[in-house]
C-alpha cells in the first residue's frame, strides 16, 4: 500500500507543482518544444494528461527540457535583485516547475503501471541526471539565502497560517537537504545523492524482474483446492504468456495469497512461497543484498555530513514520532502481544493439521492454508464463501456511497474515450459536490495486475489542489493488482483485499478534500498520512455498506446476517499473523538504519535481528529486506515504515469517536469535523494539532490494542 503522490513530489516537492492553469512565464512557454509530455494539458475538465499519446521515446528529451526550464525559473528567483519577500521567493517557487510536473505525471505511469525494458533503460539513464538537477536547487546558495531571510523575518513577523506553514516547511526541507553545509560537504552530498538515485532504480528494477520471471505453471492435476474463478484467471494468464493449457501463478501478492490459502499441494505451496519471498535474494545479477549495503553506507555518510549519528535520527525529526526511540517504543509496546498471539494461532493450526492426519509441522507456506481451516473450525467462516459477496464493482459503488455520506461527493462515470487513459482497463469518474454540483476532479481506477505493473496497491495524484493562483481541480488515481477475470466472470476479492481497496480510496479522498492554498502543503507527514486511509477501512464493516453492497455475484441476494455475524466475530482472527509480519518489517527497517553497515551481510542481519526479537519461525516479514521497495527503491518510507502503526493508533482512537456518537459511523457532526480537521488541511496544519482539534485530546494506544484483540495492560 503505497503511496501517494506522483514522482514529482518524491523528487522535488519543494519546487514542482502541477496546476490546471499554466502560469509559466511567457518567455519560458515560448522556448517549450512540441514534446507531448511537456505540453500544457488540454481537453475537458480543465485539461487532462494525454496518456494515449505518451511514448518511451519522448521521456528523456521531455525530462531534460523540463529540468532546464525549471532551473531557469529557479535562477530567476535566486538572482532577483529585489529584497527577498514571501511573494517574490516562496510564492514564486510554488509557481515554478509546472512543465516538469506534467512530465513526471507520465513518468510515474510508465514507471509503475506500464513499465517496459525500454523504459527501464531510460529510467536508469535519467536517475543520475535527476539527482544532479535536485542538487542544483537544494544547493543553490543564493536561493537558500533568500529563503532563510524570508524564514527569519516570518519568525519575527508571522504571516497568515498557511503562508507561515509553507515558509517553515520550505526552509526545513532545504536545511535537511544540506543547504547549510560548506562547499566541500555540499559537493560530497550531491555525489552521494547521485549514487543513491541509481541504486534505488536498480533495486526496484531487480524486484520487477523477479516478479515477472518467477512464474509457477500448474497442470490440471495440480489445481486441488483452488476456486473456479481463480483457475479461469490463471488459465487466461498462462495462455497470454504462451503456455496454453496450463495455469499461471504469478509472483505477485494478489496471485500467491489465494494460492497459499487454498492449494492442497504442499510442495507447490512451498515453491510459490519461496519464489515470492526470495525476490531480490537469488544470488544472481538481480540480487539486491549488495545494493542495500551500499545504500545504507551512503545514507549514513550523507547524514553524517550534517552531524547526525544515523539516518533515522535525521529522517524522523519532522515526523510525528520525532525520534527513533519514540517509534521503537510504540512498536515494542505491541510486539510482545503480537508474537504471543502467533503462538496461539500456530497451536490452533497444528491441532487442525493433526486432526486431519497431516503429518507436518506448520511451516511458513502452511500458515495461510491452515489458518483458513482454523477459521472454518472456530467461526464456521469460509473465506471463499465470503468472496462470493465481494464483487469489485459493488465495492466500488460502496466506496462512492461512503464518500457521499461523509464528504458529500458524487461519482459519475465519464463516457469511454472522452478522457485519455494509458491502458484499456482504466476507467474514469467525475467527482462533484452532491448539493451544488461543483466539479471537484476526476478519479481514475486501474484495477488489474499485468506485465510491467508493479505489485501492490497505491494512490496517485496527477494534479493536486491549490488556490493561490486560482482553484485547481484534482486528478487522482487508485491502482490495484487484482487478477483479471476471464471474460464474463465477476471480479471476486478477499476480505483483506476489500479492506485494501477502501484504504487506497481513503488516500484519493484525502486528495480530493484538500483545502490548501500552496502546493507544498499537499505533501504528507509520513507517519500521519496513512491515518486517513486506514480510518476509511472501517466503513467496509458498517451495516449500511454490508446490507446494501455485499450481494451474491450470481443471485444478487444480500449477504446473510448469519455470515455477517461470523465475519464480525472473526474480526480479530489471525491478527497475530497480520501484526507480526508487518511489525517485523517495520522493526528491521528501523534497526538496519541504526546499525553500522560496514561489513554488513544483509541476510545475516535480518535473521539474527529477528531471532533476537523472538520472531516466530512459522511466518516471514511482510517485506523481506531484499524486496523492501518502500525502503530501498526510494526514501519515502525509509525508517518510516513504523508509520502505519503510528497512524493505526490514531485510526483506532478516531474510530472510537464515531462509535461513541449518536449517528455512529455516519454521524454528520463527527463527519464534518473529520473532513475539516483530518482531511482538508493536508500538511497546512501540524498533524498533532489537527488531531487534537478533532478529538479534543491526544490519541491513546488502548483503542489499538482493543481493536486487535490484544490484552491491555
Amino acid at each position: 500500500m503505497i503511496l501517494k503522490s506522483i514522482k514529482t513530489l518524491i523528487f522535488c516537492s519543494f519546487i514542482i507543482c502541477v496546476s490546471c492553469k499554466d502560469n509559466t512565464p511567457e518567455n519560458t512557454k515560448k522556448t517549450m518544444s512540441d514534446n507531448v509530455l511537456i505540453q500544457e494539458w488540454t481537453g475537458p475538465y480543465d485539461g487532462v494528461p494525454a496518456f494515449d499519446k505518451m511514448s518511451v521515446a519522448a521521456v528523456k528529451p521531455a525530462m531534460e527540457e523540463a529540468m532546464a526550464l525549471n532551473l531557469a525559473e529557479i535562477d530567476s528567483i535566486a538572482n532577483n535583485e529585489e529584497p527577498p519577500t514571501f511573494e517574490n521567493t516562496i510564492v514564486a517557487m510554488e509557481r515554478a516547475g509546472k512543465p516538469l510536473g506534467r512530465v513526471f505525471a507520465y513518468y510515474g505511469i510508465m514507471s509503475s503501471n506500464v513499465s517496459t525494458p525500454e523504459f527501464r533503460t531510460v529510467q536508469a539513464e535519467l536517475a543520475p541526471k535527476l539527482s544532479d538537477f535536485r542538487s542544483k536547487i537544494s544547493q543553490n546558495e543564493k536561493l537558500f539565502k533568500r529563503i532563510k531571510t524570508v524564514y527569519e523575518d516570518a519568525l519575527e513577523h508571522p504571516l497568515e497560517d498557511q503562508a507561515q506553514r509553507v515558509v517553515e516547511l520550505t526552509y526545513k526541507q532545504f536545511e535537511m537537504n544540506g543547504a547549510n553545509l560548506d562547499a566541500e560537504k555540499k559537493k560530497r552530498y550531491a555525489e552521494i545523492n547521485k549514487e543513491l538515485s541509481s541504486l534505488y532504480t536498480d533495486f526496484g528494477n531487480n524486484i520487477l524482474h523477479d516478479e515477472e520471471n518467477y512464474i509457477t505453471y500448474l497442470t490440471e492435476d495440480q489445481l486441488g483446492g483452488l476456486a473456479d474463478g481463480f483457475i479461469k484467471s490463471a488459465a487466461k494468464i498462462a495462455t497470454d504468456k504462451g503456455e496454453d493449457g496450463k495455469y499461471a501463478i504469478t509472483n505477485t501478492r494478489s496471485s500467491i495469497d489465494p494460492f497459499l490459502t487454498y492449494s492442497t499441494h504442499r510442495e507447490l505451496r512451498k515453491q510459490v512461497w519461496e519464489n515470492y519471498y526470495s525476490r531480490g535474494d537469488n544470488g544472481d545479477e538481480f540480487d539486491n543484498n549488495e545494493i542495500i549495503v551500499q545504500i545504507l553506507k551512503l545514507r549514513k555518510e550523507r547524514v553524517g555530513l550534517m552531524g547526525y549519528d544515523n539516518y533515522a535520527a535525521w529522517r524522523l525529526q519532522d515526523r510525528m514520532a520525532k525520534t527513533p526511540e519514540n517509534a521503537m517504543d510504540l512498536m515494542m509496546a505491541v510486539w510482545p502481544a503480537s508474537i504471543a498471539r502467533v503462538q496461539e494461532e500456530v497451536q490452533d493450526m497444528q491441532t487442525v493439521a493433526n486432526e486431519l492426519g497431516d503429518n507436518i509441522t506448520i511451516a511458513p507456506w502452511d500458515y495461510r492454508y491452515y489458518a483458513e481451516k482454523v477459521r472454518k473450525k472456530k467461526y464456521d467462516l469460509d473465506s471463499d464463501e465470503v468472496k462470493q459477496y465481494l464483487q469489485l464493482d459493488k465495492l466500488t459503488e460502496a466506496m462512492f456511497f461512503v464518500a457521499g455520506e461523509l464528504f458529500n461527493y458524487n461519482f459519475t462515470p465519464v463516457p469511454d474515450g472522452s478522457v485519455p487513459v494509458f491502458q484499456e482497463d482504466v476507467k474514469v469518474w467525475e467527482v462533484t459536490d452532491k448539493d451544488s454540483g461543483k466539479h471537484i476532479g476526476l478519479w481514475y481506477l486501474d484495477p488489474y495486475a499485468r506485465q510491467g505493473k508493479r505489485s501492490g496497491a497505491w494512490a496517485t495524484t496527477y494534479r493536486s489542489s491549490s488556490s493561490f493562483d486560482g482553484d485547481t481541480n484534482v486528478l487522482a488515481s487508485n491502482n490495484s493488482n487484482f487478477v483479471k477475470p476471464a471474460p464474463g466472470e465477476a471480479v471476486l476479492v478477499s476480505w483483506d483485499d476489500a479492506i485494501t481497496f477502501f484504504h487506497e480510496f481513503g488516500h484519493a479522498l484525502h486528495f480530493f478534500s484538500a483545502d490548501v492554498k500552496y502546493p507544498t502543503l499537499n505533501g504528507g507527514v509520513r507517519d500521519y498520512t496513512e491515518f486517513q486511509s486506514q480510518l476509511l477501512e472501517r466503513w467496509l464493516s458498517t451495516d449500511k455498506v454490508i446490507n446494501t453492497y455485499l450481494v451474491h455475484y450470481k443471485t444478487g441476494e444480500p449477504i446473510p446476517a448469519s455470515l455477517v455475524e461470523k465475519i464480525k466475530k472473526a474480526s480479530t482472527f489471525n491478527e497475530g499473523f497480520n501484526t507480526t509480519e508487518y511489525l517485523a518489517s517495520a522493526l528491521i527497517d528501523m534497526k538496519i538504519h541504526l546499525a553500522d553497515p560496514e561489513h554488513m551481510d544483509v541476510d545475516t542481519f535480518e535473521r539474527e535481528t529477528l531471532d533476537a526479537l523472538g520472531m516466530p519461525k512459522e511466518l516471514p516479514m511482510r517485506h523481506r529486506t531484499p524486496q523492501f521497495s518502500h525502503v530501498f527503491s526510494g526514501e519515502g518510507y525509509a525508517t518510516a515504515y513504523y508509520g502505519y502503526m503510528w497512524a493505526d493508533v490514531l485510526t483506532s482512537d478516531a474510530a472510537e469517536a464515531f462509535k461513541e456518537s449518536e449517528g455512529g459511523f455516519y454521524d454528520k457532526e463527527v463527519a464534518k469535523k473529520l473532513v475539516k480537521y483530518l482531511f482538508a488541511p493536508r500538511n497546512a496544519m501540524d498533524p498533532a494539532e489537527a488531531y487534537k482539534k478533532f478529538r479534543g485530546r491526544d490519541a491513546k494506544i488502548e483503542a489499538l490494542m482493543k481493536d486487535r484483540g490484544f490484552p491491555i495492560k
